[in-house]
Order: structure tokens, then sequence, then C-alpha cells
């Protein structure tokens, strides 16, 4: 069966089309700029990277044109769109739903109880699935929701310390976030190793530009860094990560900041930005501090130790580790991140083999040393194979 993966922002679309028959991925590429002057599709088209402008007032004509190219007569990757047998989408925030859900009137009404969860993201959500119905509007399609491996969390690690009724009303509590991400390399890493997940205490460090660590003890997320909203845990590109609430208020009264331009800064000007002054690209930042930049120095090593300290508090949390995972942009393709993040942890049984690390650009591979207790394993995510997956065990 061919799934295709569409994962919708407020001004983006990026999809796939999977072979599940054999895994393999027939098309992919992604819709800028929808509702703004210059739109295009960008995509490998016959094996050559193409940009194609075109009017995109909506995410309906995003999708038409995505529709269009996977069934172009020189570059489609299918005759017909009716080779195509479900869609299934990204969701950012599910609330209180525990697994992928195939869409029905009921659930997506249910589901709509939870857009104020991640407002920005959920609203893009609805308008895809929107757009691929009002097209297609017999084809099946699957929510799969980047909350719902979080939500074995106990009450204990999902709350906030403060007045309860904030959480009975407005329902302030730790999301947290990346969850299909964390739950397709938890389930990988112990194929890798050829044990069972269930016997396993994991750190799963998915290091990007967005970026959270996940305590998963034998199969289950028990903790997760970030919280209500991808804004809390560890320093990323543009966001703060974990900052004293008083300090917001400090800011927020020095500059007469409303909620709406404190938010702005702590997503967007935050995080290795804010330090370096540089980018929130940990690659500029990383040449910067070769060329003597004192703050970009800062910022390498504030992003490192706050990375080392989720570490060892979710080691604290599960009685111990077992294995350590690296994903995502930087926590693949880095080796000094990952060296940071490692570097003094011997005595939790965290030892790397140096020239392994070192050498790791992506590569699936164990990069902890063989006396380390602990495994240590770089595992390149896949979320969207994922998506893909839970939509054929839904539709099939």
């Amino acid at each position: 069966m061919k799934i295709l993966v569409v994962n919708c922002g407020s001004s983006s679309i990026k999809y796939k089309l999977y072979e599940m028959d054999d895994r393999s991925v027939l098309a992919a590429g992604g819709i800028e700029k929808i509702g703004l002057p210059g739109a295009f599709l960008k995509a490998t088209l016959a094996g050559e990277k193409r940009v194609i402008p075109f009017d995109c007032p909506t995410h309906t004509e995003g999708i038409k044109m995505m529709f269009d190219t996977l069934t172009h007569p020189e570059y489609g990757a299918v005759k017909d769109i009716s080779e195509i047998g479900a869609a299934g989408h990204r969701i950012v925030a599910g609330g209180t739903f525990t697994e992928s859900k195939l869409v029905t009137p009921e659930m997506l009404e249910e589901w709509k109880g939870f857009m104020d969860l991640a407002p920005l993201h959920n609203p893009a959500h609805l308008k895809g699935y929107e757009a691929v119905k009002a097209l297609l509007p017999d084809l099946p399609q699957v929510f799969v929701f980047d909350t719902s491996f979080h939500q074995t969390m106990p009450p204990k690690a999902y709350m906030y310390a403060v007045p309860y009724k904030y959480y009975e009303q407005n329902r302030i509590r730790r999301w947290g976030a990346h969850g299909t991400s964390h739950r397709f390399v938890t389930a990988r890493v112990s194929e890798v190793l050829g044990v069972s997940l269930e016997s396993q205490r994991i750190v799963s460090c998915h290091i990007g530009n967005g970026a959270s660590v996940s305590a998963v003890c034998h199969g289950k997320c028990v903790d997760t860094s970030m919280g209500l909203t991808p804004l809390e845990g560890l320093m990323m590109g543009s966001r703060s990560g974990d900052v004293d609430p008083s300090a917001v208020i400090a800011i927020m009264k020095a500059e007469g900041f409303t909620p709406d331009e404190m938010a702005d800064l702590l997503n967007k000007k935050s995080g290795v930005l804010g330090i370096s002054g540089v980018s929130s690209d940990m690659r500029e930042i990383e040449a910067a501090n070769e060329q003597g930049n004192e703050r970009a120095r800062l910022a390498l090593e504030m992003y490192g130790y706050r990375i080392k300290k989720y570490i060892g508090a979710y080691a604290a949390a599960m009685g111990g580790v077992d294995t350590l995972i690296f994903t995502a942009g930087v926590g693949e393709h880095q080796w000094d991140v990952r060296r940071d993040a490692c570097e003094g942890l011997d005595f939790l049984g965290i030892k790397l083999d140096q020239a392994k690390n070192r050498a790791n650009n992506g590569e699936e591979e164990i990069i902890s040393a063989p006396d380390s207790r602990v495994k240590v394993v770089v595992v390149p995510t896949d979320e969207e194979l994922l998506i893909a997956s839970d939509t054929l065990n839904l539709v099939k």
C-alpha cells in the first residue's frame, strides 16, 4: 500500500509518499510561503532538485499542487492519486490521546478541544487534513500525535507546582514533544542492540534546532524535558529552555514587553542565538568558536552542559541507564556535542569511543567504548516512516 505522510505548518507543507511493501520513499518535497508572496514547491523530481513557484493562498492550493506533482506525467511518482491508500498526519499536540487514531467525525471533534495546546501548529494540521479531504473525500486519514508517547508519564513527572485548579481548568501540565521521534529511536535501538525494549532504561536525546530528552523505562516514557509547550527544557537554537520565571518577569518589566512580545523573545531570540549573537545554527556557532568568538564558545559550553544535566537527572529518575541515544540533526551529525554531553559521565557507566564518535556523521552505530557499561548509540530518526507505519496499521 502507498501511504502519504503530511506535515503541515502555518505556512508550509512537508510530504513523503511511501511504498509500504518495502518501506521505500517514492517521493518527498515541501511547499513554503503558503498565503505569502513567492510561494514555491521544492522537491527532487526525476533525480533533479527543482523549485517550482506557484500561487498558493491557502493550504488547499498547496495540497492540490502536491497531488499534481505526485501524478505529473513527466516526473510523478504515481499515475493516479487513487493509488494512494491513506494519508497520515503529524500532529504536534494530541492532549490525552494515547495512540494514533483513524480520523472520524467524533474523534476530530474531541481533538479540536486540544487546539489551544499548540496554537501555532494544531490549526495548521487541521487545515492540512481538511485540504486533503476536500480533494479526496473518501481517503482514510490518520492522526499521529507527538504527545501520545509521553502520556505514560506519572503525575509526579507531568504536574507543575502551581495551584491545582490550573491543571483542572486550563490543562496546565507537561505534555512534551518529539514523541514520535523518541518512540521510533527507542524501538529501533532495541533492534540494533538485539535486546527487548522492555528490558531497557533508555535516555533518548533528540538534539536539533528544537531539542528534548526523554526517559524511557521498560518501554514507557516516564519523563521528558519539554513541557506545556516546546519551550521548556534544553537550551535550543532560538529557544531559551529552562529559565527562572522571575527572570521572565524582570525582562518584561525592564523592556515593557507584552506577553506575546516576551514569548517571541523566549522562542525566537534566545537559546544559542541569544547567547552567541551569531546564529541559531550549531554549525555556524562552531565555526565562530573556531575563530575565537568567546560568546560562541560560551553558547557551546552551555548547550552541552544542559544536555549532560538531563542525562544525569533521568538516570537518577530510572535508577540507572542502560542505553543512551543521540538523534536528530545535531545529535546525529555533530560529534563534539555528543562528546560534551557525555564528558564526565564515567561514573554512570558512560564512556565514548572517541575515534568512533568523531568519525560518525549520522550513521547508525554504537559509539561507546567496548568497556562502557552503557551503550551509546547514534540512531537516525525517521518520524515520517513511523507515521506511515501507524497509518498502515490502522487502515489495512
